[in-house]
């Protein structure tokens, strides 16, 4: 989590995921003195700009009706949409042209090197970086961004400015945001351009054990005889990701990346069995020190925000392989790569900061086992200071809300490409598909393939997958004991009891009695103030989080559906998740409390039966109120044409066919179990123009009777419908009850409140504020 060259934007050139053409990159320098100028001015810009702004919204109200302008604004979103269609780059492989040599005038120029060590920065060097010079036998590169000072230099290092970036020829420096430390990726081509066998991917305060690289690392692996390695053992092919820390005797630390519900297996490896060194293209070392955990760790380990951590691991324990099917986080910071794994370093462009690197990594592990390369974890190479300079929870929303899905989808993501570099831009496509990143990084990587034929790098033969081959039984022979250390972990206060903390040990439990249940939000306030924000607080939760409203968003991934035909756009979920165990729906101003919801039934329908002003019968004959007649109407004729099960099922329920149930609907839960018949129920409606509160009640009631729902998982709900002017987030919400309603959400400014509130409840909700 804590890596010093991750710099937060200040203020840049452009926005971070600004797309420049090439033509803009020849003339960076003119950029750089006009971003100067408006940093000093930006105070009149921001004025005349609000000033056009506000004459253009003047204007456009006043000449537009609203229909006008409603039409408007969905012809933009259906144009937005149909240019966001992800499109499959069209490569012609063989016809990639070099990269034109640079001239003698270019520095460094004829440079060549075999080992290099690569780094960010974005402020003053650092005495380890100056270290980082004076190890035999390696190079030092340093990528400079937006952030970097304009005089940064360090004796005995090659520095790449953002000027000198441009002039390189690299197609993926047009896909490269400016304040960010995934600019390493221009270092990591120039590396390789320049004669790289290995690159060793650090930063600016690593400081290396014993300055000797070659002692941790594996740095040879043509030599004639390999060592055997130990390998974790398949015996559970269910395991898919492993906490490598426990290998090496601290088992209540866990590394940035690993899913939160992994956190908690800290017992060690029953056995392991053993794999012939000299494949291990990636090699992740360990950092003593600050090691590389999350934000959830770093925030509730301490005794005191002020201390720093000082973690130490087993320098004895061997060096440990994964097998394919099995993963471990991969960092930017402590990584030896081989020239086999070469194009496993492009970062990824379109997602948080701080999950980048865990994400390629990910990606990267699963190509290797295309090539019949592995993953080694290495014990301690370097050591790293906490600075007590903690990223916030939100920098990590990508890891949180998606590892655990990624995780899952490399394992069965398969391919028939005929080439590596087909199989990595497939994987790349087929990761946008399912929104672990955006189309930006599938051209991102078409362009940094390109980029590595075009500097002469030549591509891996691919290897037949083991993963799709029998596993042999383990036999006793085969079975290697390590039994790592239980070095101290006193550290800070925080105690070593064999488990992790209490509010971890909560997330835990939350996450594995909802972690294969599906929610579906339904948002009416602004999704571009808040869908990220929803995903972020449930995602931690359930097993994805879709997100609904009136208008669609994609880069938001926002799906467009009305709230009056919500009810129908269920089947389509329930598709795409058919494996899930369950389905829960939630409109955004429904809070969910659900730590409270630990008892309820999920074999069961849930909805707020129990809820006097939630739920409620009115009768269809000398009704007032034209909705509820037209309703009423529509009710009847759908029923009279219902199957004998659910037309049998809906009369007994109702008693009286004279009247009409109405349930507002903000919450309600399917089984797996009832999906089917939910589908059928939405087919039989069609085209009526049945509102959701009236369909949702008519659909359970058909399902199943009222006597079989779990009414009392949400009968305890609290349920306002007059609120006086004086009522507040604070005077309307309790912890204690199973949802709240009402809460209007509609900005950062409210989240952060109802954060705080529900903090009472999950206090590790702090963390994303």
């Amino acid at each position: 989590m804590m890596v010093q060259d991750r710099v937060v934007p200040k203020t840049v050139p452009t926005p971070p995921h600004h797309t420049p053409s090439r033509s803009n990159n020849r003339n960076f320098a003119k950029r750089l003195d006009f971003a100067t100028w408006a940093s000093e001015n930006s105070y009149k810009i921001l004025a005349v700009f609000l000033v056009i702004g506000a004459v253009a919204a003047l204007f456009f109200l006043r000449n537009a009706g609203d229909s006008a302008a409603l039409l408007c604004f969905e012809q933009s979103n259906s144009a937005k949409s149909a240019a966001h269609k992800i499109h499959y780059p069209q490569i012609s492989w063989s016809n990639v042209a070099p990269v034109r040599p640079l001239g003698p005038s270019v520095p460094y120029s004829s440079f060549k090197s075999e080992k290099w060590i690569l780094v960010s920065v974005s402020s003053a060097p650092t005495d380890a970086l100056r270290a980082l010079t004076r190890i035999k036998g390696w190079q030092l590169l340093a990528v400079g961004n937006s952030e970097t000072p304009t005089d940064w230099s360090v004796k005995g290092a090659i520095y790449l400015s953002l000027e000198q970036q441009a002039q390189l020829g690299f197609r993926s420096v047009d896909f490269l945001p400016y304040s960010s430390y995934v600019r390493k990726s221009v270092g990591y081509l120039f590396a390789i351009q320049h004669g790289a066998k290995m690159i060793f991917d650090a930063d600016d305060r690593a400081e290396v054990l014993g300055s000797d690289l070659g002692r941790h690392f594996n740095t040879d692996l043509v030599e004639q005889k390999h060592p055997v390695l130990l390998q974790y053992s398949h015996a559970n092919p269910n395991r898919t990701v492993v906490n490598p820390y426990i290998h090496f005797g601290q088992r209540s630390v866990w590394p940035r990346g690993l899913p939160l519900d992994h956190v908690g297996d800290v017992a060690h490896e029953e056995f392991y069995t053993e794999v012939f060194g000299g494949r291990q293209f990636i090699q992740q070392g360990l950092s003593n020190g600050l090691p590389d955990v999350d934000a959830v760790f770093y925030y509730t380990r301490k005794s005191s925000g002020l201390e720093s951590f000082d973690i130490r691991f087993d320098e004895d324990a061997p060096k440990v392989v994964l097998p394919q099917g099995m993963m471990v986080p991969v960092n930017s910071f402590n990584t030896l790569y081989h020239s086999q794994a070469f194009w496993g370093l492009m970062l990824p462009v379109s997602v948080s900061s701080m999950a980048s690197d865990v994400i390629r990594g990910y990606w990267a592990q699963r190509i290797l086992w295309e090539i019949g390369g592995y993953v080694a974890v290495y014990p301690p190479t370097i050591y790293r200071m906490d600075k007590v300079e903690a990223y916030p929870f939100s920098e990590e929303k990508d890891l949180h809300v998606n590892v655990n899905r990624l995780i899952k989808f490399l394992n069965s993501w398969r391919s028939n490409k005929r080439t590596l570099f087909e199989r990595i831009l497939h994987l790349s496509y087929a990761m946008a598909e399912e929104g672990f990143w955006s189309e930006q990084d599938v051209k991102m990587t078409a362009a940094w393939l390109q980029d590595l034929l075009a500097i002469g790098y030549q591509q891996p033969r691919l290897m037949s997958l083991e993963l799709d081959r029998g596993r042999a039984a383990i036999g006793h022979g085969d079975k290697k004991e390590f039994v790592p250390k239980k070095l101290p972990s006193v550290h800070l206060g925080v105690e070593e009891t064999g488990t992790v903390n209490f509010e971890i040990g909560n997330l835990i439990r939350w996450r594995k009695h909802f972690g294969n249940v599906v929610l579906v939000m339904h948002l009416g306030a602004p999704v571009d103030r808040t869908a990220l924000e929803w995903r972020l607080l449930y995602g931690r939760i359930f097993k994805t989080v879709i997100i609904l409203a009136e208008q669609g968003s994609w880069d938001l991934a926002v799906e467009q559906c009305p709230l009056g035909h919500a009810y129908k756009y269920l089947p389509k979920v329930f598709e795409r998740y058919s494996g899930a165990e369950g389905f829960l729906f939630l409109q955004d101003n429904m809070i969910l409390n659900y730590w409270n919801l630990l008892q309820a039934d999920r074999t069961k329908l849930w909805i707020t039966d129990k809820v006097k002003d939630s739920w409620f019968t009115k009768p269809k004959l000398g009704n007032a109120d034209e909705w509820f007649l037209k309703q009423g109407e529509m009710v009847a004729q759908v029923v009279s044409n219902f199957p004998v099960h659910f037309q049998t099922s809906y009369k007994e329920s109702m008693g009286d066919e004279d009247k009409i149930t109405f349930c507002s609907s903000e919450l309600f839960y399917i089984p797996g179990r009832f999906v089917g018949d939910f589908a059928d129920l939405v087919g039989l409606v069609g085209d009526l123009d049945i509102h959701h509160k009236i369909a949702v009640p008519m659909f359970f009631l058909s399902m199943d009777s009222p006597q079989n729902f779990d009414s009392d998982a949400l009968a305890k709900t609290v349920y306002k419908t007059k609120l006086s002017p004086n009522d507040t987030f604070s005077s309307i919400y309790t912890a204690q009850a199973p949802a709240v309603f009402p809460m209007k959400v509609q900005n950062e400014v409210d989240f952060v409140k109802l954060v705080r509130l529900m903090a009472s409840g999950d206090p590790l909700l702090m963390e994303l504020v």
